[in-house]
């Protein structure tokens, strides 16, 4: 048995109390800091077409949407303090602005905010957590034999096969995940008897979606009308500059983005040490500390704004603003001692892709958590 959890009274008492009053000002110069670079980058490919060798062009529009998606994913991220409250201290501004960044970047902003405040509720509960929740042993085999019959078995373990289902799982997991709600939990959606069924019963796209409650569903048409302009002004912009255009501009940087939300999300919550539990053993507390805080150097702490290095005291404290985070971190750790988990020595990227290559399902054992995180068969 693990020694006893300090409760979050306790740990909330060792937090500087600045640490939970976000700063409006500091939040939109960050904010402005972020567009600014984001308008710099667009301006820039202005003098690519001025380049004489095609392969020089392909080089500049590759290297534009790698920097490009650096800044989208920090004004992702942005958006995100927005849904917690730890953008400023006003929820209506808090939220305008939120819908505004998350419907540029086709996310839709208030479908998101309720399913990932229950991420945040459940978080590391294997019936009601809403995100890279891991099947169990009992699961993983049960979906193994069913590729069997389908003769898909004969490849499951290559590399090639490993590779393409890595591709998809870093550019097509947001879209899937928002579609049809891969990777969650099904007992923690909001089940009533009064909604109808729809064609994507799980989506986060419709108004009925189980995922949600009746009186959410204006909430959910206003993130799908976020989305619709988006869309309209990218149209637009394509009857201006051209489809070939607005691809390399906005599309390049869209797959760019939503790999370093999966990589980041996928990361924080899969490892060996990382402890899943039921429904007897959960707690808040608990599940919060089933994360990691990793590194990813310059780019993690200046686009990413801090949130692969202090993600553990964001799940046990969302509200605090990520630039008082690591003050926070370091109030807390001696109290959390060996429940701390800290990777940050790890090649980031090399770790994603031994990850998702040997972490596969949860294996019971006999402690306090009875899901526990394993490599690939190994027990």
């Amino acid at each position: 048995m693990t020694a006893e959890l300090p409760s979050l009274k306790h740990l909330k008492e060792a937090i500087p109390n600045s640490c939970f009053d976000p700063s409006l000002w500091t939040s939109l110069s960050y904010l402005a800091r972020d567009i600014l670079y984001a308008a710099a980058l667009v301006y820039s490919t202005t003098y690519i077409p001025l380049l004489e060798s095609g392969s020089l062009r392909f080089l500049a529009w590759c290297i534009y949407g790698l920097l490009q998606g650096f800044v989208g994913t920090g004004l992702w991220i942005l958006a995100h303090e927005c849904g917690h409250g730890a953008f400023s201290l006003y929820p209506l501004l808090n939220d305008i602005i939120g819908w505004i960044l998350h419907s540029t970047l086709l996310v839709p902003y208030f479908s998101w905010k309720i399913t990932h405040a229950r991420h945040h509720r459940y978080s590391g509960h294997m019936e009601k957590d809403t995100a890279f929740v891991p099947p169990t042993r009992a699961e993983y085999a049960a979906k193994r034999r069913r590729w069997m019959d389908d003769l898909d078995d004969l490849v499951e373990d290559t590399p090639l096969s490993t590779l393409l289902k890595f591709a998809a799982h870093q550019l097509l997991g947001w879209q899937a995940y928002l579609l049809f709600y891969a990777t969650g939990a099904k007992a923690s959606i909001s089940r009533s008897e009064t909604q109808t069924c729809t064609s994507l019963p799980l989506s986060h796209l419709s108004p009925d979606s189980l995922l949600f409650y009746p009186k959410q569903r204006p909430s959910v048409l206003l993130s799908d009308l976020g989305m619709a302009l988006t869309i309209l002004g990218l149209v637009h912009l394509s009857s201006i500059l051209g489809p070939s255009q607005v691809i390399l501009l906005y599309i390049l940087p869209y797959f760019w983005i939503h790999h370093w939300i999966v990589a980041i999300t996928y990361l924080h919550h899969t490892h060996p040490q990382i402890a899943h539990y039921s429904s007897e053993t959960w707690s808040f507390t608990r599940g919060a500390l089933g994360t990691v805080d990793r590194s990813f150097g310059f780019i993690g702490r200046h686009f990413f704004h801090h949130i692969i290095d202090h993600h553990v005291i964001h799940h046990l404290f969302p509200g605090i603003p990520f630039y008082r985070a690591e003050e926070a971190t370091l109030a807390v750790r001696p109290l959390l001692g060996a429940e701390y988990i800290e990777l940050r020595e790890e090649n980031f990227l090399i770790t994603l892709w031994r990850t998702f290559r040997q972490c596969r399902f949860c294996q019971a054992v006999w402690r306090s958590a009875p899901y526990v995180l394993e490599y690939g068969y190994c027990i």
